[in-house]
């Protein structure tokens, strides 16, 4: 490898929302890596930090000829720049699409165990949450399609909120999934909001298709978010872009976007994003890479010292889905004694709804040394919490 994914930063005390913990503790949880960002993406910023000056900024041309560049070389989908928009983050732009593509009371349609966010993009707006949960037999996640359509048809079901790839159960759509997921949508008169913010994390020899590349039907339906944050660990850069092929719905989300004031971008939020899109990819494939033998390094020895728990097969994101009903069907007091007894800090899936309370989520995009560390202590507190 030509970059250093190896490296041990010690990133505590550096108001870091993922290591603001207790010295002994190992923070695994929040999707947050601890790799060093794209070197293009530092010195793109080092030279707007050197122009000393950080008025108002603009968002150019270069900026969506960037996102554009990227999908088309990256993903096979080259969106016209005339669809996108610029948005300080993908959650706040979901809360405002929610506010403006469905009213108060309705139903908005989720697929159960999910970002736990979303729910509060739904919740704390006056809407419902609808979801027709994943279906979970033999180690796989599949969907209910007669659940979704059912739900879909819901007179007060206006607004579906997809993740794909998903987070947490790493689950890359099909393009036939998506389609149908879309046809389903468009029959019912049901607007999908596509957050695609994990899908240029994915294992080696697969890759993720679009929402809106997966038909027009899709497309012509749709609001896509997608974002160099998880990508390239630079969530405090803010800047995400929302691709609206349909007119119509693009000009509903635009007075979102502009009354809820999330088109301007900070200093370095277009220089760092351009960097990423233009500078980035052979970075992202040897990331990708790493995180492939990580999940690897993970699932081989859970299989070997905690047999009584279950990886779950998901070829996208660097968080890892780990079923733990033969330990217990309370995975909140599991990593509860994990991290009182051990300081290994994870994810309890309870808050992803769904069944969620049967697994745990490990974040993996760590160097290999810290992840011995967190499995070490993993393994540990499994087998002392089977004893108490």
């Amino acid at each position: 490898m030509s970059y250093n994914f190896s490296e041990m930063i010690d990133r505590r005390h550096t108001n870091s929302v993922k290591w603001d913990v207790a010295a002994n503790e190992l923070p695994m949880w929040v999707a947050d890596m601890d790799f060093r960002t794209a070197p293009g993406i530092v010195d793109a910023i080092k030279r707007k930090a050197d122009t000393g000056i950080f008025g108002y900024e603009e968002v150019p041309d270069a900026y969506f000829e960037a996102v554009q560049h990227w999908y088309a070389t990256e993903h096979n989908w080259a969106p016209n720049t005339d669809w996108m928009r610029f948005v300080t983050g993908v959650v706040p732009a979901i809360s405002s699409a929610v506010r403006r593509v469905s009213h108060v009371g309705d139903n908005v349609l989720v697929q159960a165990p999910v970002y736990n966010i979303f729910y509060n993009s739904i919740v704390n707006n006056g809407r419902h949450v609808l979801s027709s949960d994943l279906q979970y037999h033999d180690g796989q996640y599949t969907i209910d399609w007669d659940d979704l359509a059912a739900k879909m048809a819901e007179p007060l079901t206006t607004m579906m909120i997809l993740c794909n790839p998903h987070n947490p159960v790493g689950k890359i759509w099909t393009a036939a999934e998506l389609k149908r997921i879309g046809e389903l949508a468009a029959a019912n008169h049901v607007v999908v909001f596509a957050d695609e913010i994990h899908g240029d994390i994915t294992e080696t020899g697969y890759g993720y298709t679009p929402f809106a590349a997966a038909g027009d039907v899709c497309a012509n339906n749709s609001i896509t978010a997608v974002s160099p944050s998880k990508t390239f660990n630079v969530a405090a850069l803010h800047a995400a872009t929302l691709i609206i092929p349909n007119e119509n719905l693009r000009n509903i989300v635009d007075r979102g976007i502009n009354t809820d004031e999330l088109a301007e971008p900070n200093a370095f939020a277009i220089d760092g994003s351009i960097a990423a899109y233009t500078t980035g990819a052979e970075w992202v494939h040897e990331l990708n890479a790493q995180i492939t033998a990580n999940k690897l390094a993970l699932t081989k020895l859970i299989a070997k010292k905690l047999p009584q728990l279950h990886v779950i097969t998901g070829h996208a994101t660097y968080l890892v889905w780990i079923d733990c009903t033969e330990v217990t069907t309370d995975s909140t007091a599991l990593c509860d004694f994990i991290r009182k007894n051990t300081g290994l800090f994870i994810t309890a899936g309870a808050v992803y709804g769904g069944d969620g309370h049967d697994f745990v989520r490990i974040n993996v995009a760590c160097p290999a040394e810290r992840l011995q560390d967190g499995l070490d202590r993993l393994v540990a507190g499994v087998k002392d919490f089977q004893k108490a």
